[in-house]
């Protein structure tokens, strides 16, 4: 097998709570692989990248366009006194 056609973009959006912001990613993945495969392939950037499933879309013509999300967490600049 080859490896998949992956169109990927990366975007950022705010979550539903204030500081919390998640970073997506998406993935398009041609109908000739195997719904195992897919799913070890999506395994395989969750354990390594931190993402997580955020929406799967299978087209009419059998594409799978995949959404990921990580959260991104900032940290605050504290003040300290002198």
């Amino acid at each position: 097998m080859s490896t998949p056609v992956a169109a990927t973009a990366t975007r950022t959006r705010k979550g539903l709570r204030p500081g919390v912001e998640y970073e997506f990613d998406r993935i398009t993945i041609g109908r000739e692989f195997s719904r195992n495969f897919v799913t070890r392939l999506l395994v395989e950037k969750a354990e390594q990248g931190g993402w997580e499933l955020d929406r799967v879309r299978i087209a009419p013509d059998g594409t799978r366009r995949v959404q990921l999300r990580r959260r991104i967490i900032r940290q605050r600049m504290l003040l300290m006194p002198l």
